[in-house]
C-alpha cells in the first residue's frame, strides 16, 4: 500500500499571479509594544505565543494556520516575503480562515531582503519556510534574537548551510531555545509505531530500503511576466538550483529522514548518485528533472532513493523498509512477513501535531529542540545531491568536512545582484550541473 499525502497549502489565495517588486517597505511601527503584546507574553504568564512568518509560500503559511489550530492562544503578528504583495495576500488569507488569531496589520507585511529581521523583532515564536538557501541564516538570526523557531525542510542545501545550522541549534540549546523541524513525519502517530517496531526487531534485520518520491514538477513552470531576471529567480525558488538545492535535498529528504530513522540514526558512510534532465519540454528553471541515489551503510544495507519531476508520468510517493523476517510501509501504518501488523490507532494530523507538541513544550519551560536529525537527515540528502550533480562517489566523511556552497552565500544575496544564471535567447537555461565534470566537494 502506498499513501499520498501534501501539506496544506493556501497557495490558491496567494493574491494576483503578477508579483510587483517593492524596493523599500516602511517599518515604522514594527516595535512590538505596537502590539500590546509582551515579547515573553507565554513566560510571564499570559497564555498568548506570537508567531512569525518568514516567506510567504503555502507551506509557511500552512505552518502558520497548523500552529494556530494547534493552540487557540497563538497569534500571528508579522508576515515576511521578498515580495511584499505575497506577504499581504497570505496575511488576508489567513485572516480569513482565523480572524481571532491573526494580528499583523499592514506595518507588520514586510518585503525586500531584510524583511526577515522585523518579524524577528515582532514575535515570540519564527516560522521559516522559504528560499531554502536562508533557512540556517534565518535560524541563525532567530536564535540569537532569543527567539523559538520552527524551520522548514529542507533546512539547508549544502555542508556550509548545514554547519551554519549546527552553530544555531547548539545556541539554542544553551539558550533554552526551541527549534522545531519540518520533517513531520517524525510527528505521525502511525510512522512512528510503524519504525519503532522496525527498531524492536519485527521484520528482523534490515536487508535494504527502498524510497520513492516521484511526482510532477511543482511550483511555477513557466516564465512569469513583467519581472526581472533577479526577481523571476527569487520568485521561483523550488526551479533554481541555487536557492532550492534541487529536488534530492527538496524533496525526498523526507524519505531519507525516515530511512535514517529506522537505521538508528546511523549515516550512510557513501553514496553515488545519478541525475540530469531528461524532457523535451524546457521548463522555467535550471534544475534536474530525475535523480537516483544509492546509499551505502557500514553494515552492509543500501538504501535505495528515487526522486523525479517530470510531466506525464508514473508518481509514487512511498518508503519500504525490507527485512529479514518481514516488510515495514511506514507510511501505510503496516508490516507484512512473520508478524504482520497494522496501525490502528489514533493518528492525528502530523503537521498540526508538531506544532501542538513545541507550543507546549515552550509553555512548559522545555522547548523542543530537533537540530540533531534536523542536520544529519539534511545532509543525507546534501551528500545525495552533491554526487548526482558531479557524478563521483560521495563519502558521508567529506560532506560532513566540506564547506562547499551554492554561490552566492546568502548572506551576500542582494536585490541588485547579478543573478547566479542567465536564459539564452529562447528562454531556457543551462543545466545547472554536468555530472563527471562539476566539483563540489573534494
Amino acid at each position: 500500500m502506498i499513501q499520498r499525502s501534501c501539506p496544506k497549502n493556501f497557495a490558491a489565495a496567494a493574491g494576483p499571479k503578477r508579483r510587483d517588486f517593492l524596493r523599500s517597505v516602511a517599518v515604522g511601527g514594527v516595535a512590538a509594544a505596537t502590539l500590546s503584546l509582551s515579547r515573553s507574553a507565554h513566560a510571564a504568564g499570559s497564555d498568548v505565543i506570537r508567531i512569525g512568518m518568514v516567506g510567504a509560500g503555502g507551506r509557511c503559511a500552512g505552518a502558520a494556520a497548523d500552529a494556530m489550530e494547534a493552540d487557540p492562544a497563538v497569534r500571528l503578528t508579522a508576515v515576511a516575503d521578498l515580495f511584499r504583495d505575497r506577504a499581504v495576500g497570505k496575511r488576508d488569507a489567513l485572516k480569513r480562515a482565523k480572524p481571532e488569531q491573526v494580528l499583523a496589520d499592514d506595518d507588520h507585511c514586510f518585503g525586500g531582503i531584510d524583511g526577515y529581521k522585523h518579524v524577528i523583532d515582532a514575535c515570540d515564536v519564527v516560522l521559516i519556510a522559504c528560499a531554502a538557501k536562508f533557512h540556517p541564516m534565518y535560524v541563525q538570526a532567530a536564535v540569537a534574537a532569543g527567539k523559538h523557531v520552527f524551520c522548514e525542510k529542507p533546512h539547508a542545501i549544502d555542508p556550509y548551510g548545514i554547519k551554519v545550522l549546527q552553530r544555531a541549534c547548539a545556541e539554542a540549546k544553551q539558550k533554552n531555545l526551541g527549534v522545531l523541524s519540518g520533517l513531520q513525519s517524525r510527528f505521525s502517530a502511525s510512522i512512528a509505531e510503524t519504525i519503532q517496531r522496525v527498531i524492536d526487531g519485527q521484520i528482523g534485520e534490515i536487508v535494504a530500503i527502498e524510497e520513492n518520491f516521484i511526482r510532477g514538477p511543482y511550483g511555477a513552470i513557466q516564465r512569469p511576466k513583467d519581472l526581472r531576471e533577479l526577481e523571476v529567480q527569487y520568485g521561483n525558488q523550488y526551479r533554481f538550483s541555487w536557492l532550492c538545492g534541487d529536488d534530492v535535498t527538496q524533496s525526498l529528504v523526507h524519505n531519507l529522514d525516515r530511512a535514517t530513522w529506522a537505521m538508528k540514526e546511523t549515516p550512510p558512510v557513501r553514496c553515488h548518485g545519478l541525475g540530469g534532465r531528461s524532457s523535451s519540454q524546457h521548463l522555467l528553471g535550471d534544475v534536474f528533472d530525475h535523480h537516483s541515489v544509492v546509499y551505502h551503510y557500514a553494515n552492509g544495507v543500501r538504501l535505495y532513493a528515487f526522486c523525479r519531476t517530470t510531466l506525464n508520468c508514473y508518481n509514487e510517493t512511498s518508503s519500504v523498509i525490507m527485512g529479514s523476517k518481514g516488510t515495514a510501509l511506514p507510511l501505510a501504518g503496516r508490516i507484512t512477513g512473520e508478524k504482520p501488523w497494522k496501525f490502528e490507532g489514533a493518528n492525528p494530523n502530523p503537521y498540526v501535531e508538531e506544532h501542538r507538541q513545541f507550543l507546549k513544550s515552550i509553555r512548559d519551560g522545555k522547548p523542543i529542540n530537533c537540530g540533531d536529525y534536523m542536520a544529519r537527515s539534511t545532509l543525507v540528502a546534501v551528500m545525495g545531491q552533491l554526487s548526482c550533480y558531479s557524478g563521483k562517489e560521495v563519502t558521508w566523511q567529506q560532506a560532513s568536512s566540506s564547506d562547499f556552497f551554492f554561490p552566492p552565500k546568502p548572506e551576500d544575496c542582494t536585490w541588485d545582484m547579478e543573478p547566479p544564471t542567465k536564459p539564452d535567447d529562447q528562454g531556457v537555461y543551462p543545466v545547472c550541473a554536468t555530472p563527471g565534470f562539476t566539483k563540489n566537494v573534494a
